[in-house]
């Protein structure tokens, strides 16, 4: 199976991980061309040699109206969703890429939002939403295009530590925003002072990694090494590997959670089960059980990865009555997943294959069909007929 790995041991941003792509590609001088034809000189992506602690790799650079990203001119051109998904819809590339691209923005938009206590169409991205991260966010989308893995994994991301200063002020790190989009995905901090992981590279992350641990055993064919503007303690830099794995299933250790309940309302249960999803949660259940006095009563379990953990049974406490929970250690054996998108007559939806064990299946995603068919008037077997 063509796997793609992200080495994100110096976190994650936009720029590092377009420069670690263009790495892995066939032909960087042909994609840089047609991503800057696509932004017609709006803004202009380069590549250039680079090196940390002694590590050569590539650093990329965007210019917007001849400035540099991050520079004071234009830190502060505020950007709506609409004017964002408005320009990326226009750009002259490939449907898929677009439709990354857009639910890479909306993905960032749900997190600002949700921080700030604002609808979407409120939020203005401020250094999120100028020419700079979009262009390093259709960078990356396009670059996966070309390089069409089968399957993405990333290492646990750093985050960094300390504050980092934004349009807010000061904030801790990771910043709020990043840190709702890093919901589920295994973090760590260490000693070195300033944010790693952008919201950008949190959102790229969260949109395209399948799934998040060690390095797969794999046959590595390309390496591409993207360096990070800051010098650091340590080599700033975030590696990508591609080639070929296994694709049989996958062993992993999990945590099953469970506590018998007797005084839950349907309503506290769901609010339960719902809360435990946001935690991490990998799968809820429940169980109808018979407890002492004749009781009637339910079982809840939840199944979670040893970094959950925590989240998880505070989760449990705090919307259950359980005055305990139980805790077993199992393993898993999986199919491997990875997702891809068709195309239909409405527009692009997303199909999960999953394979290994002589099995191949693929599903299309169903809140994409759903939205489809509530859109166009049809059934969902209508909509899932025209996928291409």
């Amino acid at each position: 199976m063509k796997t793609l790995y992200l080495d994100c041991g110096m976190g994650a941003a936009g720029d590092m991980l377009t420069a670690a792509l263009f790495g892995l590609t066939e032909d960087p001088q042909s994609a840089l061309d047609t991503l800057n034809r696509a932004f017609a000189g709006r803004a202009v992506l380069s590549l250039d040699r680079d090196r940390k602690q002694g590590l050569e790799g590539l650093h990329c650079t965007v210019r917007v109206d001849g400035d540099t990203e991050g520079q004071e001119e234009h830190a502060h051109h505020h950007a709506s969703l609409c004017e964002t998904e408005s320009f990326i819809a226009g750009l002259e590339l490939p449907e898929a890429v677009i439709a990354d691209a857009l639910a890479v923005f909306r993905r960032i938009a749900e997190a600002e939002a949700k921080v700030h206590g604002q609808p979407m169409e409120n939020i203005h991205f401020h250094e999120l939403g100028t020419l700079d991260a979009m262009a390093d966010v259709t960078a990356v989308c396009y670059l996966k295009h070309l390089l069409a893995p089968e399957r993405i994994v990333a290492s646990p991301v750093h985050v960094g530590s300390g504050t980092v200063h934004c349009a807010h002020g000061e904030l801790p790190v990771p910043a709020p925003a990043t840190l709702e989009l890093l919901k589920g995905i295994p973090i760590y901090s260490e000693d070195i002072k300033g944010e790693l992981c952008t919201p950008t590279g949190a959102a790229l992350l969260k949109h395209f990694v399948d799934s998040f641990g060690r390095l797969p055993v794999m046959r590595t064919e390309k390496i591409g090494v993207g360096t990070g503007t800051k010098e650091l303690p340590r080599a700033n830099v975030l590696r990508a590997l591609l080639g070929e794995a296994e694709a049989d299933a996958e062993t992993e250790t999990l945590l099953e959670l469970s506590c018998n309940l007797d005084d839950s309302t349907p309503e506290d249960l769901a609010y339960a089960m719902d809360a435990l999803f946001a935690a991490g949660a990998l799968d809820v259940w429940f169980t109808p059980i018979g407890m002492k006095k004749n009781r009637p009563a339910v079982l809840l379990s939840c199944l979670g990865g040893e970094a959950q953990r925590e989240e998880l049974l505070r989760c449990l406490f705090r919307h259950t009555g359980t005055l305990g929970v139980r805790e077993v250690r199992c393993g898993r054996t999986s199919l491997s997943r990875s997702i891809r998108l068709a195309g239909t007559p409405w527009g692009p939806v997303r199909v999960k294959r999953s394979e290994g064990f002589g099995v191949v299946r693929e599903k299309a995603e169903y809140e994409d069909l759903a939205k489809i068919a509530k859109e166009q008037g049809l059934s969902i077997g209508e909509v899932r007929e025209q996928i291409r």
